[in-house]
């Protein structure tokens, strides 16, 4: 297990001295961080299924337009 320090004056962070990183010991703000990442997954989520979306339509709206220029001839 790696060596921990505390780093003076944050009650909520430590270092690890093996790699010099600096951790936040907070499960309250990483709760919170895991959270909002969650949120942009979704988010990216959606996104990416409303382009997939538009584009389907886009594709209809094509395959519509060449049966009315055939009906038109």
């Amino acid at each position: 297990m790696s060596d921990i320090v505390k780093v003076q004056g944050h009650t909520n962070l430590v270092r690890d001295v093996n790699s010099n990183a600096i951790i936040n010991t907070n499960q309250t703000e990483y709760q919170l961080y895991m959270k909002r990442i969650k949120v942009r997954e979704k988010q990216s989520d959606q996104l990416r299924s409303a382009v997939k979306e538009i584009n389907n339509l886009k594709s209809e709206l094509r395959e519509i337009k060449e049966l009315v220029r055939k009906i038109v001839k």
